[in-house]
């Protein structure tokens, strides 16, 4: 009789093993979470994480190595001892997950969503120009093929294959706009619909231009350069400061000024630098007051006067120059966080600065600078050059509440002193639209970073007391995490390019 039940019980647990198996895919799938998400689901959260991403970069080291702004605490990152800088390899790779989704989704659909894939080329050309010029060569043909293709140790392509890349997926991007019929959604940047498709398409024949212009010291780029500004209906480029890539905050959470919740502490380690402070105010340049604020200490004295912080000064000199804190002025009041305003003023606005991935102003002075260098025939670099500098005073005109009361008027001797005039030799003339672009690109991630890498100019000095040997970074190291999780694609970038620290420079960094 045992050994009859034992039989039972053994087909029974047979049976039910057999019925849990027939339900198990069944049973432990989750029909809440969805396995695939359309494009416009996608497409804001991409905008909204990978600008956001930008301006922190630029706040915490953009600004800085390009003199922007320097340090009076903490002043690591202003002497140059960086270690591993991992903000903009994570922002990158993990964003582009959902980039490559929008792709994927875009490519497969009945009928293709041309739009929507145009869009995402465009958002990952960005977001890999950023990578590569951060780091020098990265993972980028293999970077997304570990969910499709089961790729998870990526090979590190050549800077020179990304760019490549790049700016063929870019040209791809503004053949596809247009050309299907889905309405675009969840588009944050232009504002979505049919309207936004010529302003995606600007974006992108205005990035080639940078692009292109940033390997102008490794290839000859005139053709390209002058097969975009020949044909404005084949391939528009941005016309006013409307078609600036600038993210609009709004005032509620969690959606303001990516600063905006900081604490007054952290943000008033950051000061304005004297490097730009006294090149401004050598130009009676009004932009001053919208980069600065007045020192608290002149305020009192009853003497208003803007004055900034040379970069790379040691903790001691860094917190008592110039008297102190009280004696330097903080960051522009556009910028500021809510609790960072001055006494006897109210709290600045959530929403008054913009995340910036390209301006009109830039493409200007990137016009400019071609035209003067005979990489393009179209137009006069003087009228470039000028209209960059109207743009980017039009574009603070703009966003800059009146109720910070700040007069951006260009005083009418602005253009006709000898250091902004433009006359003068062919190296004159590059250095005067190196030093507005400089200025213009305030705040614009590590932009301005990168440009003074490729030429040089304007002219810096190395903080004072920094640690690196004199020299301003050109690079981050890798993440050290790479050394575990892909040390041959990393040891094989490293053989190719050099050393793996901060003074190694990029593939298309000749200067």
């Amino acid at each position: 009789m045992k050994k009859i039940n034992k039989i039972l019980a053994t087909v029974a647990l047979l049976v039910l093993l057999g019925a849990c198996d027939q339900n198990f895919e069944d049973i432990n799938t989750n029909k809440n979470v969805p396995t695939s998400v359309s494009p416009d689901l996608l497409l804001s959260g991409v905008i909204r994480n990978t600008i956001n991403d930008q301006v922190n970069e630029g706040w915490s080291i953009g600004n800085i190595v390009i003199q922007h702004t320097a340090k009076i605490q903490f002043v690591n990152e202003d002497r140059y001892l960086w270690g591993e800088r991992n903000g903009v390899w994570n922002s990158v790779f993990g964003n582009m997950r959902n980039v490559q989704n929008i792709i994927t989704f875009a490519e497969t659909a009945e009928p293709k969503q041309n739009n929507y894939l145009g869009i995402a080329l465009i958002l990952k050309s960005w977001m890999f120009s950023v990578a590569t010029d951060t780091y020098g060569d990265i993972p980028y043909s293999e970077a997304t093929k570990g969910k499709l293709n089961g790729i998870y140790q990526t090979k590190y392509d050549t800077q020179e294959s990304i760019y490549d890349g790049i700016l063929a997926d870019l040209e791809r991007a503004n053949q596809l706009l247009g050309t299907s019929s889905e309405v675009v959604s969840g588009d944050i940047l232009y504002g979505g619909g049919t309207g936004a498709i010529i302003k995606w398409r600007r974006l992108a024949n205005s990035l080639r231009l940078r692009y292109l212009m940033r390997l102008s010291g490794r290839r000859d780029v005139s053709t390209q350069m002058q097969q975009i500004v020949s044909d404005a209906s084949a391939f528009p480029v941005f016309l006013n400061n409307s078609d600036n890539a600038a993210l609009v905050y709004q005032s509620a959470v969690p959606n303001q000024w990516p600063l905006y919740t900081s604490r007054v502490g952290s943000f008033d380690e950051f000061r304005l630098s004297k490097t730009l402070g006294d090149q401004l105010t050598a130009l009676n340049d009004p932009r001053l007051a919208v980069f600065g604020r007045p020192t608290q200490a002149s305020v009192a004295a009853g003497s208003p006067v803007i004055a900034g912080v040379p970069n790379g000064l040691e903790d001691t000199q860094a917190l008592s120059y110039n008297g102190g804190p009280q004696g330097v002025s903080r960051v522009g009041y556009t910028f500021a966080c809510l609790v960072c305003n001055d006494a006897n003023q109210a709290p600045p606005s959530p929403n008054a600065a913009r995340g910036l991935i390209m301006t009109y102003a830039e493409l200007q002075f990137i016009l400019a600078e071609a035209r003067q260098r005979n990489l393009i025939s179209v137009g006069t670099a003087e009228t470039y050059y000028l209209n960059g500098i109207n743009a980017n005073f039009d574009y603070y005109r703009a966003i800059v509440p009146a109720a910070y009361n700040i007069n951006l008027t260009v005083p009418a001797t602005y253009f006709t002193q000898s250091a902004v005039q433009y006359t003068g030799t062919n190296a004159e003339l590059l250095n005067k639209i190196a030093t507005q672009k400089w200025i213009a690109l305030f705040f614009n991630g590590q932009e301005a970073w990168f440009d003074w890498r490729r030429s040089g100019l304007p002219a810096l000095v190395p903080g004072v007391s920094n640690l690196n040997d004199n020299r301003i970074p050109v690079r981050y190291i890798y993440p050290v995490i790479e050394q575990s999780l892909n040390a041959e694609g990393r040891n094989a970038a490293v053989a190719r390019q050099g050393a793996d620290d901060i003074n190694t420079r990029v593939w298309w960094d000749v200067n």
